[in-house]
């Protein structure tokens, strides 16, 4: 702000990147259902600056309007060596797709495992928007499963400052 002088005060509280998150999982999510579409079990978090996400419903609520930037990021493979031919991962926001990577192997033979990441830049109305992140496996035989933990996967954002 100007006082009209000259003078200049920083406000250091709006040059923040606040509320930032990032979680991880404390173990991999095995066992997921072929070709659907599952809540990442991200239930530990690596920092939290003002408490908005929730470790019990993987659910980031950020109570300060703005645009955010989200990111997520994990490993996939199958039980059976050989067979993920279409790993996906996607934000949700608001109980609704926002965005997904459309990712598809239709190599012979198909991938055991990838590493799958998507990131989006968010209007948050600062009282009840929120996001998640989901991820959907389709192999050719077997289940899925999601390498979350701390050297495997992530979920996060961060509140853009001056957008």
């Amino acid at each position: 702000t100007s006082d009209g002088s000259g003078n200049v005060t920083i406000n250091a509280a709006a040059m923040k990147m606040t509320p930032a998150f990032e979680a991880y999982g404390s173990a991999d999510q095995t066992g997921v259902a072929d070709n659907t579409w599952t809540k990442v079990n991200f239930n530990t978090e690596r920092f939290d600056t003002d408490s908005m996400y929730d470790t019990s419903t993987y659910r980031f609520t950020p109570t300060i309007a703005g645009k955010y930037y989200i990111y997520g990021g994990m490993a996939m493979y199958s039980s059976s060596t050989n067979t993920l031919q279409v790993p996906n991962i996607a934000i949700y926001k608001n109980g609704s797709q926002y965005k997904y990577t459309p990712q598809n192997y239709d190599t012979s033979p198909p991938p055991n495992e990838v590493s799958i990441f998507i990131s989006a830049i968010i209007d948050f109305n600062g009282s009840s928007d929120y996001v998640e992140l989901y991820a959907r496996g389709n192999v050719t035989s077997s289940t899925v499963n999601f390498e979350i933990t701390s050297a495997t996967g992530n979920f996060g954002g961060y509140k853009i400052i001056g957008a």
